[in-house]
């Protein structure tokens, strides 16, 4: 089987045409504290509960697109550009930018604690990679880890917009949607990983699998694993 090597280049990513937004993002994350210390908080449920399920609707076409393309394609690492796959992709990219309104209602509502190096690494990596991917790889073996990510976003959006719907008795599945991301990252690793071994498929895609299973490991085992310290005789006294 021919493929086609599209090394990722510091060029590469400077001239997507998401480099200057993902520019613009970097800076508002760094100084978003200000606007807290400005502004007082907004009330946005009505714009977070249509974000969110417009983002959900997004995602599933996008997961079908996806697996609707590696089906056609008759194997899983193909590398055969399609007009209809293709047109996924760009639809793809667009919801990633769609998604970037997560942070600016972070912002807008006083949510700084949200806006973690998780949060904006994921984000800001996602608009740079969903743009490469329709720019130079709209190859089917990489809709396989955007059909994945679709699946989770699916359901991600979804809860956060029944979450939007109803804040004070939210459903309870913050600690399943770590799992099902995490357990993501570690089937993109794995198909990775053979890829890499017998399909020429690029190093970084290693890495990236990695350092999310790495980051998202960590939140959910600060999250939900660790138990908070408890406080000593001294520290209550104090606190009264």
């Amino acid at each position: 089987m021919n493929t086609v090597k599209v090394p990722v280049r510091l060029h590469n990513i400077i001239n997507l045409e998401s480099f200057p937004l993902f520019c613009i993002y970097l800076l508002m994350t760094s100084f978003s504290g200000y606007w807290q210390k400005w502004t007082k908080p907004l009330n946005l449920k009505p714009l977070l509960v249509l974000h969110n399920f417009i983002c959900c609707v997004g995602s599933f076409y996008t997961f079908y697109g996806f697996t609707r393309g590696v089906y056609k394609s008759g194997f899983l690492y193909s590398k055969e550009v399609t007009e209809e796959l293709t047109f996924v992709f760009w639809v793809y990219y667009m919801t990633k930018i769609v998604e970037l309104m997560d942070t600016v209602f972070m912002i807008l509502r006083h949510r700084q604690r949200q806006i973690s190096f998780l949060h904006v690494f994921h984000h800001s990596s996602m608009l740079l990679l969903s743009n490469f991917g329709y720019a130079y790889l709209p190859y089917p073996c990489i809709a396989v880890f955007q059909s994945l990510n679709s699946l989770v976003h699916v359901v991600l959006y979804f809860y956060y917009g029944l979450t939007a719907v109803v804040p004070n008795n939210p459903p309870q599945w913050r600690k399943q949607l770590t799992q099902m991301q995490i357990i993501q990252f570690l089937i993109d690793f794995a198909i990775s990983l053979y890829g890499v071994v017998y399909y020429e498929f690029c190093f970084f895609s290693l890495f990236y699998g990695l350092s999310m299973t790495v980051l998202f490991s960590n939140f959910y085992y600060h999250a939900y694993v660790r138990k908070p310290k408890q406080k000593q005789p001294e520290d209550k006294i104090k606190s009264n």
